[in-house]
């Protein structure tokens, strides 16, 4: 009877998750400064990092930001850390559900998971798979929430040499969950989702003339070996064609991201390979909005909301305040062999799980382009995001090292779910906003 019962447990243990993460996991992973803010000798809140000073906290920059500023390319101006509180549904979410997940056979499977952080606990380095499962963390953030939308949404091509900006694109960006919803109605999950679907984008062109009504739709299943469905709507054509898997590697409308971009990484868990290098305290672009300095030609509007200026180096980085956070550094590898990439690694913000930093090499290990976002408080940003809970994605900067090019992006993050309702993210919609 005894030999019985302990093979069934064996049984249970080997199939089951591993129950390795505490209550107090989950409040350091979302209240990781309860305890005060990180702390780097000669770093000090409202001071600049310039080329003169940058070598006495280059512990505190990862090795690209650290070339931009030693180089005189960029400066950035030092604020204090400060706490990003997630939405307590995400949170208590977390708490829910705590240890109800575990990672699959094989990358890309994941079992058991109902909402919240899946894997709440640090990650170690002694677990093969701790990269993978921040990664699963990422696909299942908090990040824009259960919807919301760039309502505008302006991205600048620049010449990084002469600072001349050679194009301009106004989008709107939309975000949907399907699945794992804990904030707005419908909760868990949206009711007619015939598909399994885990998240919608859809992507408009509003101008210029020449690619106006361009759209884009990604379908991503909950399944992660599935693979997603894109499709794009050409306006001078006025037709919907779905997209290969290569083409969310090409250059998007001639920027310098891939679709694949998006967000500091937009694709599959299973299609890369993930591994931890790291705990790290690092600066991140990390602010509160209605404090930096503000662009009023690119756009004001009857909220008085402006979006963010750009400086450096041809205009290419966000004129934005930068903290000190904890982060997690995690490398991908793509499993193609035909990637234009040999690999990505991404600076996870161990707060928001939001990628404000990730430098990409490409085939002969050399670094190709380098990718910021910036990360703006909610309670700091426009009136109706308050409360929400979500890191706004507030700027990017997207610089091609080798071409000396950047593309820069401005948002108007909105948390609105009446933006986006689940009709936008149909193909039958990419037709008829496309007439």
């Amino acid at each position: 009877m005894f030999k019985k019962m302990l093979s069934a447990a064996v049984a249970v243990a080997l199939s089951g998750p591993v129950l390795a993460a505490t209550l107090e996991d989950v409040e350091n992973s979302f209240y990781p400064y309860k305890n005060g803010a990180p702390e780097v000798a000669g770093l000090t809140a409202g001071m600049t990092i310039n080329s003169a000073n940058v070598d006495t906290v280059k512990d505190a920059l990862d090795p690209a930001m650290y070339q931009f500023i030693k180089n005189g390319d960029y400066e950035i101006r030092i604020g204090e850390t400060t706490s990003f509180d997630l939405h307590e549904n995400y949170v208590e979410a977390s708490r829910k559900n705590l240890n109800t997940t575990s990672l699959g056979d094989e990358p890309g499977q994941i079992n058991g998971f109902v909402a919240g952080r899946p894997f709440p606990e640090d990650p170690k380095m002694d677990d093969p798979r701790a990269g993978e499962k921040l990664a699963w963390n990422y696909k299942y953030g908090y990040n824009w929430g259960d919807t919301g939308a760039v309502y505008p949404f302006y991205w600048k091509f620049r010449d990084m040499n002469s600072g001349k900006i050679e194009r301009n694109i106004k989008f709107n960006f939309h975000f949907l969950n399907y699945k794992h919803r804990v904030r707005h109605d419908p909760q868990p999950d949206v009711a007619q989702n015939p598909s399994n679907l885990f998240r919608g984008i859809y992507v408009r062109v509003l101008e210029p003339f020449d690619v106006k009504n361009t759209q884009l739709l990604i379908h991503r299943y909950e399944d992660d070996l599935k693979r997603d469905n894109a499709y794009l709507y050409l306006g001078f054509q006025r037709r919907v064609r779905r997209l290969s898997t290569g083409q969310v590697t090409d250059a998007f409308l001639g920027s310098d991201l891939m679709i694949e971009d998006f967000e500091g990484y937009n694709g599959r868990i299973s299609d890369m390979n993930w591994s931890y290098k790291g705990t790290r305290h690092l600066l991140m672009p990390y602010y509160n909005h209605n404090d930096q300095p503000l662009d009023a030609e690119t756009h004001k509007d009857d909220e008085g909301y402006q979006v963010v200026s750009f400086t450096g180096k041809g205009g290419c980085f966000p004129n934005v305040s930068w903290q000190l956070r904890k982060v997690y550094e995690v490398e991908s590898i793509p499993v193609d062999t035909n990637h234009p990439l040999s690999k990505r690694v991404h600076f996870i913000d161990a707060q928001t799980y939001a990628v404000p930093r990730t430098n990409a090499y490409d085939r002969k290990g050399d670094l190709w382009k380098v990718f910021t976002i910036g990360q703006s408080h909610p309670d700091h940003h426009l009136p109706a995001n308050k409360g929400s809970g979500v890191s706004i994605d507030d700027a990017f900067s997207m610089v091609d090292m080798q071409a000396t090019h950047c593309t820069t992006g401005q948002f108007k993050g909105q948390l609105d779910p009446k933006l986006s309702p689940q009709r936008t993210f149909t193909v039958q919609n990419l037709r008829a906003s496309g007439r």
